[in-house]
Order: structure tokens, then C-alpha cells, then sequence
């Protein structure tokens, strides 16, 4: 037999399999414990240590493992001697991306073993004093900024209490989902797959019964930059009389809706019936062709009223065509009365057939007979509907439109809404800074919805200039004119770098609801001649627009993700607009109805709102599935498009190549431009690795 000998294997390194965050706040101490999952994948025992991030003046509490026996030591180490260890791990060029926590403390574990195939855990647990700006108070979990396939699985849990009463919690960089147990407490959970990068999390204290309000800025230049607004309504008192609704509802009774749509809307009906109280003004329209209403006009709900309007809803049959004119036409034409907040509910699952079947004059029209300025809430049943038409009669009159896809239940989805408009507070508020003209642009959203108890507004926009600015919110509480002022302080505070994407991302999806709206009639015409094309000086515009924005911040929608293929970012600007301008002429102008239609309105009402980062780019397809980008990656205030195996700061990508600056990872040029890139709160661009190029003040360096 041949000689065999045995190669040397490659090493296997320890694994984090399973990270928990348990945060516990009270009033402004946070607590937070993190267990470890290491898992050992070789046949043979393995020795590890921990160094973990965590915020600056955080106090280790206690340190224990559990699996194997012995006493492990851990140790808080300062700033400074954090970074120093930093370094020293770099320049044995091992794990370059860990100087992305420079700038903060850590903890250091001794070494631990970890059994053949077996699973160790360290939990950890320190305790830190948090920042307060006013009435808010800021806590952040340090995690990596790095997208990664086979990173550990995170599961975090926050609880955070406060005895002077919490009116909002608010995440710029997770989407969550809060539950309250009182009026001092709140809580979230995060599982799975979540955006990279540290979790950040405020809350806004209650004080007062008042409006209150907290701003977060980023400068991008001496005397400009993004701001952001966090406010929260005023509350009610007690005594005071409650704000009372006028809710019109509006159902389609053509023959589309026969069956299981007809019974759950019955079902919805019901419930907003059920829903309002005594003294409060409802009614009843029908339409399918021609138009049925309950009432000649809302009417006062008793117990009568209800009967009758549940005997009305009982003889409800479907039949005929969608006159949808008709319908909002009879809605509108309707006398408001003083101290009512005035609510269409307006619900169809179809395309207008009958009467005034164009878009653009639909609305056109209702916007000329909406001089009781009511709030139409639209709800599109099923895929075959105008969407960019329900859209914009919501988003026009102060209101939202919701789509209810084929699987889903319209009694659960009209319920939802309408348990939303419960406890109206502040209604047609209006938000202006008070004597600085041209301070303030761009303000996103233009217009202020309704504001509604435990709502939370987050309003974005630009700044110029340093001096102090006072927003002044105004609106009518259903008795009074009421007024509030708060102070912004442009150059204050740290900055926050996830407020310009948050700007973008709306801005985007408002220049995109601009281009739909290019499209109107388009296909009812059955005219190609009657959509824009690519080359129309309309569409350029906000085109143009829509690429510069999506290339500088990394936000990539359906209409732009072709940006993130290979080497697609670096194609002249001029090529990007033109691919750019078709995709948008092919789909945003054309479809108006079907899922073509629903999940760009879907995608678009979902940016408009925004409210937190969503660093994996995800938006809804043609076939109602979830997409998402990742070589394309927003971390901090910069944005980086892969190229085979780099990463390329968006800053660099009409960069010649003599222009580039090598720099070998562990040198004494890299820790230069390490310590440049801590002073410009830059250096989280090091979760990308090697082979990584970035732009620091105007130059583009490699590192490698």
C-alpha cells in the first residue's frame, strides 16, 4: 500500500452561537446582562476569551460561566486600555474590524475551556448611569455594524421603567413593537435576523399633561445639517370633554363583493357601530352602481340608531358595477358640524366602472368638495384596485389607506385602523417655526396627520444656520385653539447619524409617489403615448433626484436595487438615471391596480413613515414577497457597495484608481487614519474588514 500520512487540518475557532440582552431601566440606571453562547465544533478542547464592548462609565456587576468547572475572572478596562488591546490584536493582524468599537470600554474575560463538541456560556452583567437631553433619556446596546450570514442568533429584551411616567419609547435603528403595562412601564422583544449595528432606544418622560417634544440633529456642515423631531401629543385630562367623532362609513355593494368580503365587512361595520360612543355622529353609505345611504346626513348614536343601522347593514345585497364617484361625492357633500373631528371610513374592491371612472378627476373633484376637510381613511380590498387612487385621497385629506390582501381579514384590518382613531387629542395640527423664514426645509411629513392619545410623531428635515429654533405646534382640541413651542439648539448634543437616511428614505418615497402620480389615467386610456417617458423633463427630475439620494445613502427601493449588482455603482451617473427612468416609466407610471399596483403603494406608504433604519433594504415584489439587499451596506454615516470581495465607500465610486492610497491593516499609517477616523465618529466603517476602501477627508485609502 501507498505510505499515507496525515495532513494537518485546518484550525476550527471557537463559534458565539446565541447571544441574550436582558435590559432592565429604571428611571435612568440600566441594567444589562448578556449571555454567551460559545460552541466548540472541533474534536479536541479549545481555549477562549471574551472581549466585549461596552459603553463608556458602565460598571461590571458580575461575571459567571456556566459548564465547566472553575473560577474565570473578568475585568473592566478603561477607554484607553480598551484601545490599546484593540490595537495589539490588529497588528497580529487577527479581527481588524474590532477597532469599529473604539471609543468605547470593554470588558475582558481570562481564558476559558470549551469541551469537544460541547457549548459554554459567560454571562455578564454591568450597570451604567444613562444620558438625558431634557424630557428624553437615550440607552445604547453596543453591537456590530457588519451584516452577516452566519453571525449569532440575538435575542434582546428591554423593560424599562419610570416613575414620572414614560409618554413614548422611540428605536432609530430597530422596528419594534412596544407593550405597555402602565403608564410607568414599557416593554419590547427582538428575535432572529435583526438590523445590525447598536440598538438605540429613548424615551420621553411625562412631565405634564403638555405636547412634548425632543430633537436629535446630525451637522453635515458648518451651518447645515438633518434634524430630527420626536413628539408626543398632550394627554387629556381626566375632566376635560373628549373630542368627538364623526365617522362616515362608506361600503361597496357591487357583485365582486359577494360572499366572504360582504360578511367580514358586515362584521367591520358592526364593530365601528359598536365602537363609537353615545353622542358621537355616524352613517351608513352603500354604493355599487347607484349610492344608499342610512341617513340624509350623520345623526347622533343611541341605542335606536344602532338597531336601525344594524337592521340597514342585514339587508345589505351585492350587485352591479363600482361607482366610486358617486359614493366619496355623497360622503363629502355632507354638513360637518362644530366640534366634530369629521372620519370617512371608505372601503372598495374594485376599480371605479361607473360615472367618473378618470384618477386625476376623482380627486381633483374631491378635493374641491371636501370643505368639511373629513379624514378618508381608504381601505382596497383585495389586488383589484386603483391603488395610487386610494393613496392619495388618504394622504391628501390627513388620513392613511391600508390594502387588504386576498388572504387577509377586512374586519381585522378595519378594526385596526379604527381602534387607532380612538381618543383624538389634537386635531388639523399645524408645526411652523416661529421667526426664522428659510431656517427650516424639506420638513417630512409636509402635513401633520390628526394626533391621537399615546401617539408618536417622528418629524424630519434640514437646518440652517446656528441659531436657536422655536417650533411652535398648533391645533384644536375639539374645544380650544391650542399652541405649544419648543426650543431646537442646532449644534447641541451628539450627533446621530442615522437622521439624514431617515430623511432620505422619506424623501425617496415622496419623489416616488410624485412619479405614480405622472402616471394617472395612463391605463385606463390604454394609450402608451399617454405615459411620460424616460426622456420627459418631469421624470428627469425626480429621477435624477431619486438615484442621487438612493447612491449617497444606501436606501435601494424596488426601482433602484439594480445598484447593488456587480460593478452597477460604478456606471456613469448618466446610465444609472437613464435604467433608473425605466424601471420607473415601466412600472411606477404603468400599474395602478393588481399586485403590480399594491405593493408599490404597500413599499411607498411604508417608507413615507418610517420611523427607524432599515439597513437590509426590504421591499415588497411584484409577487407580494419580501426582498432584501445586502451588498450594499449603511454603516454610520457612511454608505459601501460591494465589488467582488471589497467594499467601496459610495464617496469613492467616481474615484480614478491613481487616486487610491494603499494601506496595510496594523501599520502605522493605519492607526493615523484609525485615529482620524475616531475624531469624525467614523471608525464603525471598520466592521467592514480588509479590502475595504473609504473616503477621509476627500482622500480614498485602501486598507488591505
Amino acid at each position: 500500500m501507498p505510505h499515507v500520512r496525515r495532513l494537518p487540518s485546518r484550525p476550527v475557532e471557537l463559534a458565539v452561537t446565541n447571544i441574550e440582552a436582558n435590559i432592565g431601566v429604571k428611571g435612568q440606571v440600566a441594567t444589562t446582562e448578556l449571555l454567551l453562547s460559545f460552541h466548540n465544533p472541533d474534536g479536541r478542547a479549545k481555549e477562549g476569551r471574551a472581549l466585549l464592548p461596552v459603553p463608556v462609565g458602565a460598571t461590571l456587576k458580575s461575571f459567571a460561566m456556566e459548564g465547566p468547572s472553575g473560577k474565570i475572572e473578568a475585568k473592566l478596562l478603561p477607554r484607553a486600555e480598551a484601545r490599546r488591546i484593540y490595537d495589539e490584536i490588529v497588528s497580529r493582524l487577527k479581527d481588524p474590524a474590532i477597532l469599529e468599537f473604539a471609543g468605547l470600554g470593554a470588558v475582558q474575560t481570562g481564558v476559558f475551556p470549551v469541551a469537544p463538541g460541547r457549548t459554554a456560556k459567560l454571562r455578564l452583567v454591568y450597570e451604567e448611569l444613562l444620558e438625558g437631553d431634557g424630557d428624553r433619556v437615550d440607552y445604547v446596546l453596543p453591537r456590530t455594524q457588519a451584516i452577516s450570514k452566519n453571525g449569532p442568533h440575538w435575542k434582546i429584551t428591554l423593560d424599562w421603567k419610570e416613575s414620572s411616567g414614560i409618554r413614548t419609547l422611540y428605536s432609530p435603528s430597530h422596528s419594534i413593537s412596544l407593550t405597555r403595562d402602565s403608564g410607568k412601564r414599557v416593554s419590547f422583544k427582538l428575535e432572529g435576523a435583526i438590523n445590525p449595528g447598536s440598538l438605540l432606544v429613548s424615551i420621553l418622560k411625562r412631565r405634564s399633561d403638555s405636547a412634548v417634544a425632543s430633537f436629535l440633529s446630525h451637522p453635515e456642515k458648518d451651518d447645515e445639517g438633518y434634524f430630527l423631531m420626536l413628539l408626543s401629543p398632550p394627554e387629556r385630562a381626566v375632566d376635560s370633554p373628549k373630542f368627538k367623532r364623526e365617522v362616515t362609513l362608506v361600503m361597496d355593494r357591487s357583485g365582486s363583493m359577494a360572499g366572504q368580503k360582504l360578511s367580514q365587512a358586515r362584521a367591520a361595520a358592526r364593530q365601528v357601530i359598536g365602537g363609537l360612543e353615545d353622542g358621537e355622529r355616524f352613517n351608513l353609505i352603500t354604493y355599487n352602481e347607484a349610492v344608499e345611504t342610512f341617513a340624509e346626513e350623520p345623526i347622533e348614536l343611541n341605542e335606536r340608531v344602532r338597531q336601525n343601522a344594524h337592521q340597514f347593514l342585514n339587508r345589505l345585497r351585492v350587485s352591479g358595477g363600482t361607482n366610486i364617484h358617486a359614493a366619496l361625492t355623497q360622503a363629502l357633500s355632507q354638513k360637518t358640524k362644530e366640534g366634530f373631528l369629521p372620519m370617512v371610513l371608505f372601503l372598495t374592491d374594485g376599480l371605479p366602472t361607473i360615472g367618473e371612472t378618470s384618477e386625476s378627476k376623482i380627486r381633483e373633484s374631491m378635493a374641491k368638495l371636501n370643505g368639511g376637510k373629513r379624514r378618508i381613511f381608504t381601505f382596497g380590498v383585495g389586488v383589484d384596485v386603483n391603488t395610487p387612487l386610494l393613496s392619495r385621497l388618504a394622504d391628501d385629506s390627513r388620513a392613511v389607506p391600508t390594502f387588504v390582501l386576498p388572504e387577509e381579514d377586512v374586519e381585522l384590518k378595519v378594526a385596526k385602523v379604527f381602534r387607532r382613531l380612538a381618543g383624538p387629542v389634537l386635531g388639523s395640527p399645524k408645526l411652523t417655526v416661529k421667526g426664522a423664514p428659510g431656517r427650516i426645509s424639506d420638513l417630512l411629513p409636509s402635513q401633520l396627520p390628526d394626533l391621537f392619545s399615546r401617539d408618536q410623531i417622528v418629524i424630519v428635515g434640514r437646518y440652517h444656520g446656528h441659531e436657536k429654533l422655536r417650533f411652535v405646534l398648533r391645533g384644536n382640541d375639539g374645544r380650544d385653539d391650542k399652541a405649544f413651542e419648543f426650543a431646537f439648539q442646532p449644534t447641541s448634543g451628539r450627533k446621530s447619524d442615522f437622521v439624514p437616511r431617515l430623511w432620505a428614505t422619506r424623501k425617496i418615497a415622496v419623489l416616488t409617489e410624485a412619479l405614480r402620480d405622472l402616471g394617472a389615467d395612463s391605463s385606463l386610456m390604454g394609450l402608451t403615448g399617454s405615459i411620460p417617458s424616460s426622456s420627459d423633463s418631469r421624470v428627469k427630475e425626480l429621477v435624477d433626484e431619486i438615484v442621487r439620494l438612493s447612491t449617497e445613502h444606501g436606501i435601494l427601493t424596488e426601482y433602484t436595487a439594480f445598484l447593488a449588482r456587480e460593478g452597477e455603482v460604478f456606471n456613469t451617473r448618466a446610465v444609472q438615471n437613464q435604467i433608473a427612468a425605466d424601471n420607473f416609466v415601466g412600472r411606477a407610471l404603468r400599474d395602478r391596480s393588481g399586485n403590480a399596483g399594491v405593493n408599490q403603494e404597500m413599499n411607498i406608504q411604508k417608507s413615507k413613515t418610517a420611523g427607524s433604519v432599515d439597513k437590509y433594504n426590504r421591499w415588497v415584489n411584484g409577487d407580494l414577497e419580501e426582498e432584501q439587499v445586502t451588498r450594499v451596506q449603511q454603516v454610520g454615516r457612511k454608505t459601501f457597495y460591494a465589488k467582488g470581495s471589497e467594499w467601496i465607500d459610495a464617496d469613492a465610486t467616481n474615484a480614478p484608481a491613481r487616486d487610491i492610497t494603499p494601506v496595510e491593516i496594523g501599520s502605522k499609517d493605519f492607526f493615523t487614519l484609525v485615529d482620524r477616523l475616531i475624531a469624525l465618529n467614523q471608525q464603525s466603517a471598520l466592521a467592514l474588514g480588509p479590502n475595504t476602501h473609504l473616503v477621509v477627508d476627500g482622500k480614498l485609502y485602501q486598507l488591505r
